[in-house]
Parts: C-alpha cells; sequence; structure tokens
C-alpha cells in the first residue's frame, strides 16, 4: 500500500537533513503520551511518522521510556516498516500527507494499532515552507473532516483541542468494535 510517493518522501528527507528543529512537536505532547502509556499501563508503542525520534527521547526525560518503540518514517529507512504496538502515536503527521493517500495512511494506522492511537492534527499552515514552494502543512481540514476520517476506522475514546503547537487538537482512538 502506496502512502508517499518518491518526489513528496526526497521533499521531506530534505526538510528532515537540512532543518535541525524540523519535528519537535513529539516534546511538546510527550506527557500526554507519557499519562496515556501510565493510565493504559502500556509499554510497547508505534511511532508512526517517527522522525528523529524525539518522542522516545522526550519520554526518556519523563523517566517513561516504554519496553518496546517501534519507530516508523518513510525517510528513515533504518525503521522499517510499521509495527504493531498497544499505542500507536502519530504526531504532527497528518497534515503533512499528500491528500491522495491519506486513505492510505489511515489504514496502515488501523492495521497497526493494536489497542489505542493518539493522533495530533495541526489545522492551520505550518511556519516550513518546503522545496517546491508549497506550505508544509500539505493536507489543511478543519476538525470535523478528520474527526469523521478517524471514525470511519476507529472508536473515538478522546478528543482534546490544544494550542500546543498552534491551532490543533488530539485525539484518543481504539480499535473500532463490530457492536
Amino acid at each position: 500500500m502506496k502512502t508517499i510517493s518518491e518526489k513528496y518522501k526526497k521533499i521531506q528527507s530534505e526538510l528532515h537533513f537540512s532543518d535541525k528543529y524540523y519535528g519537535r512537536a513529539s516534546i511538546e505532547f510527550s506527557p500526554i503520551v507519557a499519562g496515556i502509556m501510565d493510565h493504559f499501563k502500556i509499554d510497547k508503542i508505534s511511532d508512526y511518522g517517527a522522525g528523529k525520534k524525539r518522542l522516545l527521547d522526550a519520554l526518556t526525560k519523563l523517566k517513561k521510556s516504554p519496553r518496546l518503540y517501534f519507530p516508523y518514517d518513510p525517510v528513515f529507512l533504518e525503521y522499517g516498516n510499521p509495527k504493531p504496538a498497544d499505542l500507536v502515536c502519530c504526531i504532527d503527521v497528518l497534515e503533512h500527507i499528500e491528500p491522495e493517500l491519506l486513505d492510505n495512511v489511515l489504514e496502515e494506522l488501523k492495521n497497526i494499532t493494536v489497542n489505542l492511537g493518539f493522533f495530533t492534527v495541526h489545522l492551520g499552515p505550518a511556519k516550513k515552507i518546503l522545496s517546491d514552494g508549497r506550505n508544509a502543512h500539505i493536507n489543511i481540514m478543519p476538525m470535523d473532516w478528520w474527526l469523521n476520517k478517524f471514525s470511519e476506522r476507529f472508536d473515538i475514546v478522546r478528543v482534546n483541542e490544544h494550542s500546543i503547537m498552534g491551532l490543533g487538537f488530539w485525539v484518543v482512538v481504539k480499535k473500532k468494535t463490530n457492536n
């Protein structure tokens, strides 16, 4: 299942390796992730769109390192393919996904979510501009649109609007039940 075009992967790679600050949102959200881990007794995390693995670094600083941590990012081939985990984190990623491939990414997230997902979405333009001139947030949609997309694949446990990284929200989801 295709989740990123080769052209866009090259653009993302350029940004990851030229900007040391790119991909810092996980640091800001790490206390929330740590709280979810504590509350649900989770020690196995899949970090989808892990970038430079800043979520793991931040959780380690909080003394909340998961027993198993599976990073995935198409730019970092050494991470390998996405792996299932009790908690799948997808932080500041979805607004960067090519619109025509978003459903594939959401399906992949559904397939690797064993129990819960923690997803954040920024709802406005990014401060960064891609090398092709586009804003780094290439998939800006309203919150209701995103919630509908999530509810097609997951049961929504909690939604919280935030201003951590600007206008946005985070959601905790669980595998959809057939009831």
